[in-house]
């Protein structure tokens, strides 16, 4: 092994609003904050997500690929109708894709995609 890893970092255009909707997704806290880097984690100290401000930014455009999605994250979940409730309610929207019975995607209110995972779990 060369390393862990640290953290995943998404750009957006207003860090602290990104990093509390995915703390309330994932049941995570804001650990850093300097306005325009913000870091999550599931415990004090803990940098396992972070948003850093980028202006301009652009969002991907899923499914077209002019402005591909660059990088999602699957976020497993117990029951794929109330999870979906839940984070629309905190500002996701749905996006066209999903495979029925295993995930269904969803943007981030920067954008980014994401899907809800759930079903059949392959070790």
């Amino acid at each position: 092994m060369i390393g862990r890893l640290e953290k995943t970092v998404l750009d957006c255009p207003e860090p602290r609003e990104l990093a509390a909707f995915y703390a309330a997704v994932l049941g995570m806290r804001i650990n850093e904050d300097s306005g325009d880097w913000v870091v999550i984690g599931t415990e004090p100290g803990q940098r396992q997500l972070a948003f850093q401000r980028v202006a301009p930014y652009r969002a991907p455009d899923w499914p077209e690929s002019q402005h591909p999605q660059q990088v999602h994250l699957d976020i497993r979940v117990d029951d794929a109708d109330t999870a979906e409730r839940q984070v629309i309610a905190l500002g996701a929207r749905r996006l066209p894709g999903e495979l029925e019975g295993r995930y269904r995607v969803f943007a981030d209110p920067a954008g980014h995609p994401f899907c809800l995972v759930f079903g059949r779990h392959s070790a």
